[in-house]
């Protein structure tokens, strides 16, 4: 394509454009609704359908604004974190804090390593959990070794968009069994009560909607979808300042639209575990976390609902565990990049450390999970360090708005009510999982 190209006018044209946030959803509609999300639900039933609700829809603000950087820009999300004045050390103190996180969400991908290992044993494998471990990991390695943008980009909307269809067909199915959702369930679940203990709620804060995690990856998408350069370098002209202002509406609809999808994917698995698990009287744990799962499923769809699950649960944490590491390689190139710690001066050479990480990432979450075997605490130390990380992601995005973002791009005073608005709830879920860690370290 040339160096710049206009924005699409049409709706038909932008909704062609769409792809970095159907990548994000894939991401999303995995681990952190069929594992953490259902737990939420079988812990405080329908009382914070709510609170699952606005955990999805306050991110999608902070995702535009790191993608509006990115189109002004031309820049990654750890070359801006990396611009925060304060402490450094190679890189800015903003950038030490996400490679915390980043590690940490090594555990939560060898937990979904582990969670597929359950499957596969209670579908009757003989193998031992490594193996099946090895394979998946192994597998994942190879598709992403020879993949590229347009192969990741059709392999996650195919998975978003069947599996999101058929968790919400297994809601509708509670109509015909006994645990069919009422009106008086959701009016519960709206009434924007809080539980006697939420702990597990402001853990998957940190996962459900847009993570931490997909936050920082979504202007890597944006990236390689060609946005940024579409735009062009700002030369102050009219004519990029039209071009930005377009492609930026673009931009916006691929965030909003793929806020709808896993918004409604997320609330589905909640719907599911608030009324199959926390009816049954049901808890998710590390010792029988696949078999607990299982009664989502074959309590919706009858004798045939364990088949279902077990193929649809490989589908959606594979997935997950495909398109995480596809962004976790671009993330390690990055900031091998930025850290001067290997030399990269072409494309070449950046596409070549990507391969090296689609490979070296996987044999890393086989090795978290052989070492710790308990797929649950492996998903919740990575929902953890997410829902601590947001509040960064806040102040990093505010800073960015009032130090680096182009007037012809500033968004209105209605969308930065918004944005202060979520980044003080979110600011606050993070300082109360920090205060909770560091309470329960205290009392050991």
């Amino acid at each position: 394509m040339s160096p710049t190209t206009p924005p699409p006018s049409d709706l038909k044209g932008i909704l062609k454009q769409l792809g970095p946030g159907l990548i994000i959803s894939a991401n999303i509609v995995g681990s952190g609704e069929l594992i953490v999300t259902t737990k939420v639900g079988a812990d405080a039933g329908f009382a914070l359908l709510w609170f699952i609700i606005l955990g999805c829809m306050i991110k999608v603000f902070l995702q535009v604004e790191l993608g509006r950087y990115t189109i002004g820009k031309g820049k990654s999300t750890l070359e801006a974190l990396n611009s925060v004045p304060g402490p450094r050390l190679w890189v800015s103190w903003l950038v030490w804090c996400w490679l915390i996180m980043f590690i940490a969400t090594f555990f939560q991908l060898s937990g979904m390593v582990g969670g597929i290992a359950g499957v596969a044993r209670m579908a009757g494998s003989a193998f031992d959990d490594w193996i099946w471990a090895l394979l998946i990991t192994t597998s994942c390695a190879v598709l992403l070794f020879i993949g590229r943008y347009r192969f990741i980009e059709r392999f996650s909307t195919t998975m978003v968009a069947g599996f999101t269809v058929f968790t919400i067909f297994a809601v509708i199915s509670l109509y015909w069994t006994d645990y069919g959702i009422t009106l008086s369930n959701l009016k519960e679940g709206l009434s924007f009560r809080l539980p006697d203990n939420f702990t597990t709620a402001f853990a998957a804060f940190g996962v459900i909607g847009v993570g931490a995690s997909e936050l920082i990856y979504y202007p890597y998408w944006c990236l390689e979808k060609g946005y940024a350069s579409h735009v062009g370098p700002n030369d102050g002209s009219a004519a990029w300042a039209e071009r930005a202002q377009g492609w930026m509406r673009v931009l916006r609809w691929d965030a909003w639209v793929s806020m709808v999808i896993y918004t409604g994917a997320t609330v589905a698995f909640y719907l599911l575990g608030a009324a199959i698990l926390h009816g049954k009287d049901l808890t998710v744990s590390n010792d029988d976390m696949i078999p607990t799962l299982s009664n989502l499923y074959q309590t919706s769809f009858g004798n045939i609902g364990l088949g279902i699950f077990l193929v649809g649960a490989t589908v959606v944490l594979y997935s997950t565990i495909f398109i995480s590491t596809a962004s976790n390689a671009r993330l390690s190139a990055d900031f091998l990049r930025i850290g001067r710690l290997v030399a990269v001066e072409t494309e070449a050479d950046r596409l070549r450390l990507i391969q090296i990480a689609c490979v070296s990432l996987p044999a890393l979450y086989f090795v978290f999970y052989i070492s710790v075997g308990q797929p649950l605490t492996l998903v919740m130390i990575g929902s953890i360090a997410q829902a601590l990380m947001l509040p960064l992601i806040c102040f990093g995005v505010i800073y960015f708005h009032f130090t680096a973002t182009d007037s012809a791009i500033k968004p209105g005073k209605t969308w930065m009510s918004f944005l202060w608005i979520s980044s003080f709830l979110m600011t606050s879920v993070g300082i109360y999982q920090f205060v909770q860690v560091v309470q329960k370290y205290l009392q050991k």
